[in-house]
C-alpha cells in the first residue's frame, strides 16, 4: 500500500441524513450523518479542512481496494505485521467510555483475559459501560441518563439514529471541538486516524467542526444475503424480473415444513425492491429539483411488489423473528437483508453457502441501482472536561483502537491473545478458539463502536469466498448511486428527519402486513411533505445551490 501523502479536499459542511438501514449485528437501523444545530442552516457550515489522508504502511492486499469503497482483500493473514503504536497510549489513569453491543454481552473485566490484556496494551484501565440493547433497556436511555447526571464518560459513542435529541447543541456544550487537533496535517500525530477514509470523516463534521472520531464502516450499503442451497431447486438466485423472483419464491415456499423465503423485515425488503425498480437513494435530482424516493413511481412500485410478496406468504410469519441467521443455516429461510459490513461478520460467524442477490431490473426498461452507505456508524466524542494533555491521551487511545489490518494491534484487537484466543493454522490463517469466541469477539464489538479500522476483506480459510465477495462489490459499485444531499444541510432534517422517516416506515410496515391499504400510501406521503418533507427539500436545494452543485 502506497505511503504517498494525499490531502483530502476541503469539505464544505456535514453530510446530510441518509440511510444505512439495518447496520446489522442485530437491529441497529438507519445511519445518518452529522448535522448542525437547529436554526443555523447551511451558512453555519463554513469550510472545514478534513484530516489529511496518509495511507498506512502495511502489507499490500492480494486484491486491491479503491477510494470508491471497494474493500482491500487478503486471502491469507499477512505474515509480516507492523507495529503502528510505539508505546501504550494511556497515561495510567482509567479511561471511561459509553458504548454498545448487539450480540452476546462480554464477560466482566475481572474474568475476561482479552479485556485485561487490552488494559495492559493501552496503558490504562479501559472501563467500558457496555449497553446491551434489549426491550427494557436502550442506548438512548443510558446516554440520556449520563448527560442528565453530568457524569459523562471520557469517550461517548454518538450513534447515528437511536432517538438522541439536540445532539449538535449537546456537542457544543459538553464535548471537545477536535478540529484544531485533527484537521489537515494535525492528524499526522495520530497515524491510524490519518488512515481513515475521507467519506468517514465527513460524518463527524457538525456545525462546521470535527466533533468526533468516526467509527469506520464499509461504504457498501444493504444487500440481499442468501443461502445458495435454498435456491438451487429453482436454478439459483438469478432473476429476469420481479415477477420471476416472486414465482420462484412461491415454488420454494413450503409452509408444511416451515420453510419460508424471506425474513419479516418488511421495510428493508421494500428497500431492496426499490433498487430493482430504479428508485433513488433517499433523494434524487430530477429536472433541477430534489425528489424524495417516497415521491417516486419506482418506490411506489417497490411497495406494491412488497404487498404481493406478503400476500404470497413468502415472509416468515412471526414478525418478531430473532433467529434469522440460525434459520438461514438450517435451510429453512432463503434470504435476509443485511448491511454489507455486517454481512462480513455473519460470514465469519455462521456456516452455510453464502451468496447475494445482485440488483436486477424489476421490469423491462427499469435501471437497477445499488445504494451506497456512508462509511461510518457514528463517531466518538470526547468529554469537554478533559484538559489538553488528557485530550491528547484519549486521542492516542482512539488511534490505537483504529489500527488497520496488517498491524500487530489489529491482530490483537480482532482476535485477542495468540494461544489463548486464537491460533495460526498450518496455512497461516488466524483461527479463533472457543475462548476467543467467548471473550475476544464479544468484547471487540463494543470496542469497535468507539473506533475501528477501515473495512477489509479477510475470511479465515475462505479464500474463494473472499474473491467472490470482492467481485460482488465490483458489480455493486458499477450500479451504485449516491444521495445528492450527502455533504449538505437542512435545519428541518436535523430536527424532524428521523421522526418523519420513522412514521413513514411504520406505515410501510402496516401496508406490507395488510393492516393498511396500498391506497393509503399517497396520503402518508402528503402528510410527510406537509409535516416537514417539503421544508427539508427546500433547505437542501438552497444548500446545493450555494455550493454550485
Amino acid at each position: 500500500m502506497s505511503s504517498q501523502h494525499v490531502n483530502r479536499r476541503t469539505f464544505i459542511g456535514a453530510a446530510g441524513a441518509v440511510g444505512l438501514a439495518a447496520t446489522g449485528m442485530a437491529s441497529l437501523s438507519g445511519c445518518s450523518t452529522g448535522t448542525a444545530a437547529t436554526g443555523k442552516g447551511a451558512e453555519a457550515f463554513s469550510k472545514v479542512e478534513l484530516p489529511s489522508f496518509v495511507p498506512a504502511k502495511v502489507a499490500a492486499p492480494d486484491l486491491a481496494g479503491s477510494a470508491d469503497g471497494l474493500d482491500a482483500a487478503y486471502l491469507r493473514y499477512p505474515k509480516n505485521l507492523v507495529k503502528s503504536v510505539a508505546a501504550p497510549p494511556g497515561d495510567g489513569t482509567a479511561v471511561t467510555a459509553l458504548t454498545e453491543t448487539f450480540t452476546t454481552p462480554a464477560p466482566a473485566m475481572g474474568r475476561n483475559a482479552y479485556w485485561k490484556e487490552l488494559n495492559k496494551r493501552l496503558g490504562s484501565e479501559f472501563k467500558m459501560n457496555i449497553v446491551v440493547e434489549t426491550a427494557d433497556d436502550s442506548y438512548s436511555s443510558k446516554f440520556n441518563a449520563a448527560i442528565a447526571s453530568g457524569d459523562i464518560p471520557d469517550m461517548v459513542w454518538i450513534p447515528p439514529n437511536q432517538g438522541l435529541r439536540r445532539i449538535p447543541d449537546l456537542l457544543e456544550a459538553k464535548f471537545h471541538d477536535l478540529t484544531p487537533h485533527l484537521a489537515g496535517d494535525a492528524v499526522k500525530k495520530y497515524p491510524n486516524l490519518a488512515n481513515l477514509p475521507e467519506f468517514a470523516w465527513k460524518t463527524a463534521v457538525i456545525n462546521g467542526k470535527i466533533f468526533g472520531v468516526p467509527v469506520a464502516y464499509g461504504r457498501m450499503g444493504q444487500v440481499y444475503v442468501i443461502n445458495e442451497d435454498f435456491w438451487k431447486p429453482v436454478g439459483g438466485a438469478t432473476f429476469t424480473s420481479a415477477e420471476d423472483f416472486l414465482a420462484k419464491g412461491r415454488e420454494l415456499l413450503d409452509v408444511r415444513r416451515k420453510k419460508y423465503v424471506l425474513e419479516p423485515a418488511y421495510v428493508n425488503h421494500v428497500g431492496m425492491y426499490a433498487q430493482w425498480f430504479g428508485a433513488p437513494s433517499g433523494w434524487a435530482e430530477r429536472k433541477g429539483k430534489l425528489v424524495h424516493e417516497f415521491e417516486t413511481v419506482e418506490y411506489r412500485e417497490a411497495l406494491e411488489f412488497g404487498v404481493k410478496v406478503s400476500k404470497a406468504g413468502l415472509f416468515w410469519p412471526d414478525p418478531n423473528l430473532t433467529t434469522t441467521r440460525e434459520k438461514m443455516a438450517q435451510g429453512t429461510l432463503g434470504a435476509y437483508v443485511q448491511s454489507f459490513p455486517s454481512f462480513l461478520v455473519d460470514v465469519k460467524t455462521y456456516h452455510f453457502p453464502f451468496g447475494i442477490i445482485t440488483p436486477f431490473a424489476a421490469k423491462k426498461g427499469a435501471t437497477p441501482h445499488f445504494f451506497f452507505g456512508l462509511g461510518s456508524v457514528g463517531y466518538t466524542a470526547i468529554n469537554k472536561k478533559a484538559d489538553k494533555k488528557r485530550l491528547e491521551t484519549l486521542l492516542r487511545v482512539l488511534d490505537y483502537l483504529a489500527a488497520p489490518f496488517g498491524t500487530e494491534e489489529r491482530l490483537f484487537l480482532d482476535n485477542g491473545i495468540e494461544g489463548t484466543h486464537f491460533r495460526r493454522t498450518a496455512k497461516g490463517d488466524v483461527e479463533l478458539t472457543d475462548k476467543g469466541n467467548a471473550e475476544a469477539v464479544t468484547t471487540a464489538m463494543p470496542v469497535s463502536f468507539l473506533a475501528n479500522a477501515p473495512e477489509y476483506l479477510y475470511l479465515p480459510g475462505q479464500a474463494d469466498l473472499t474473491r467472490r465477495i470482492h467481485d460482488w462489490q465490483k458489480k455493486l459499485i458499477a450500479m451504485a448511486v449516491v444521495n445528492p444531499t450527502v455533504g449538505h444541510y437542512s435545519d428541518t432534517n436535523a430536527a424532524q428527519g428521523a421522526s418523519l422517516t420513522m412514521e413513514m416506515n411504520d406505515g410501510i410496515k402496516d401496508i406490507v402486513a395488510g393492516r393498511k391499504s396500498l391506497s393509503e400510501f399517497d396520503g402518508m406521503v402528503r402528510k410527510w411533505r406537509s409535516g416537514g418533507g417539503d421544508k427539508i427539500r427546500s433547505e437542501f436545494e438552497e444548500s446545493l445551490a450555494k455550493s454550485g452543485k
